[in-house]
């Protein structure tokens, strides 16, 4: 097959149009400090705030992946958009109020306040995953739809798209990302609307091939699984910097909830397109198609379903709309994951710990650099791994066992302290390590209830996980804070300084209580430190 070349012109002249968008943006709103880079000078509009929101949620990964999973094992495992909409709406309320009101930069800045830069650092390293496989999960969409569509090599599809984003993002920072948003979801809106109708009534479409499919089933064997899921994808997207850069950059708190909670409701409205078309894919007799390939798809095919169905069951023009609707959704997440991932290196790992007395133009180079190596890795991990539903998964499988119970700790829990944060952490991430991933085939050391070598883990081993971590931050840090504040270990042994504080309190105390109590009381020598003060005179 050629290679199309209306299409090729057509995507052409989009990633010129967004580039131009993106400079241009960021030239004239240009920021020159890390923080106006990282959050747009704190100025951010209500309609800008949530066009950005919903344009970086609704990434390649939200569209080719909602495709695949209905197109492979039907409604009711349409999980990860339903989910990820509802982690916006519940974070949006839940966590960005605590946030703005304590003025943070990034969402990890509650951990090196309370618990210091090693363990605000040790908590990027989720983010950092979690954002990698975001990325590569969006770039992987994209490869495979221009594959399909353009002919194109799908390796050099993602590299010249991660080239484009990580160009403009360079450029002006969180205003470059925002402004391009608006075009990219007005782009992708458009495109899967128009699709969506011409797919279902193609010809070639016969329901009846699925009426006992498309629905789905989930097995009582698979319950716990099921359940897992939603927990990882609901509480585990609460945890994503990018949601937060947006809200924290809007000008009021009220501006900012309205915004997650609204962008939340578009999400999931627009996740029932690229869910139509999954369907329809799956009801298509592809023998009266111009498809050439193996027949009936495979398993493995089915990341392929989303550009499939726009190449074969589509004409031309809205094909190509709809290969515009894909690329818009991947510029919009690329651009948005590795400015966080960026942000989150140069303010709470080079700043904080690297070079604590870094100037405000080294911080941007800085930036500079970690976007172009997040993109690189992106690229990367999109290139070996295919699966794009899969990648969609495990890019909040570490943010829910680990950080969701380390957030609600760190912001909602005053008791909880560095000790406990790190058992916590390590914990985790040990059992996390344990349970093995069959996407990335790394085996599994603990086999839980259910496990088989074809399905993997059934047990909900992901929230089982997430409740021990949050047990043991709890535990282990009202647990120390017996052991250090009564003397059965020496605070010299208090490697986090978390009770150095403690000694000075009490002296500050009983100071307070002198001036309260009457001189002649403390002439008679009633409180030790004004009996000591007499001996000494003496």
């Amino acid at each position: 097959m050629a290679v199309n070349i209306p299409g090729l012109i057509s995507v052409i002249v989009f990633y010129i149009l967004i580039l131009i968008v993106g400079v241009v943006a960021g030239r004239k709103k240009r920021s020159k400090t890390v923080v106006g880079i990282i959050l747009a000078d704190r100025n951010m509009s209500l309609v800008v705030s949530l066009f950005t929101i919903t344009a970086t949620w609704i990434g390649g990964g939200f569209i080719n992946g909602t495709a695949e999973i209905v197109a492979k094992k039907g409604f009711a495992w349409m999980q990860a958009p339903i989910g990820y909409s509802l982690s916006l709406i519940i974070g949006g309320i839940l966590f960005c109020p605590r946030l703005r009101r304590d003025n943070c930069i990034t969402m990890l800045d509650p951990f090196q306040d309370r618990y210091g830069g090693v363990m605000g650092a040790l908590m990027c390293i989720p983010q950092f995953l979690g954002d990698l496989f975001w990325t590569a999960a969006i770039l992987s969409a994209l490869g495979s739809t221009m594959a399909i569509i353009l002919d194109l090599d799908e390796t050099l599809s993602v590299i010249i798209s991660a080239i484009i984003s990580v160009s403009y993002t360079l450029v002006g920072g969180l205003w470059s990302v925002a402004y391009t948003d608006i075009v990219q979801l007005i782009c992708l809106s458009v495109g899967l609307v128009v699709a969506a109708p011409f797919i279902m009534t193609n010809q070639a479409v016969d329901l009846q091939r699925i009426q006992e499919t498309w629905l789905g089933e989930v097995t009582l064997q698979q319950t716990g699984y099921f359940l897992d899921r939603y927990g990882l994808l609901i509480l585990g997207g609460t945890t994503w910097q990018e949601m937060y850069q947006r809200t924290l950059a809007c000008r009021t708190t009220r501006q900012a909830v309205a915004s997650s909670v609204v962008a939340g409701v578009m999400c999931l409205l627009l996740s029932i397109p690229p869910a139509v078309i999954g369907f329809a894919g799956s009801a298509a007799d592809w023998n009266q198609t111009g498809y050439m390939g193996e027949i009936p798809l495979t398993v493995e095919q089915m990341h392929f379903i989303l550009p499939m169905a726009l190449q074969y069951l589509c004409p031309m023009t809205v094909s190509i709309l709809g290969l515009g609707a894909v690329s818009a959704a991947v510029m919009s997440s690329t651009d948005s994951s590795t400015l966080c991932t960026a942000s989150v290196f140069t303010k709470n790992i080079y700043k904080s710990i690297i070079r604590k007395k870094a100037l405000d133009r080294e911080m941007v180079w800085v930036m500079r650099v970690a976007i172009v190596v997040t993109g690189a890795l992106a690229a990367v991990i999109a290139i070996v791994v295919k699966s794009v539903y899969g990648l969609f998964i495990l890019c909040s499988d570490l943010m829910y066992v680990i950080l969701f119970p380390q957030f609600i700790c760190v912001l909602y829990i005053s008791s909880c302290n560095a000790y406990g944060s790190f058992v916590g952490f390590m914990v985790a991430f040990i059992l996390r390590a344990c349970s093995g991933a069959k996407l990335i085939n790394f085996p599994a050391i603990i086999h839980y209830p259910l496990y088989n070598t074809t399905d993997g883990q059934l047990f909900p081993f992901r929230t089982l996980i997430a409740v021990i971590g949050f047990f043991l931050i709890i535990s282990v840090s009202v647990g120390t804070k017996l052991l250090f504040t009564r003397g059965w270990i020496s605070r010299k042994y208090d490697i986090f300084d978390c009770f150095g504080h403690l000694q000075s309190s009490d002296t500050a105390d009983k100071l307070e209580a002198s001036e309260m109590l009457p001189e002649s009381d403390v002439k008679k020598g009633k409180l030790d430190t004004c009996s000591r003060a007499s001996s000494d005179n003496m």
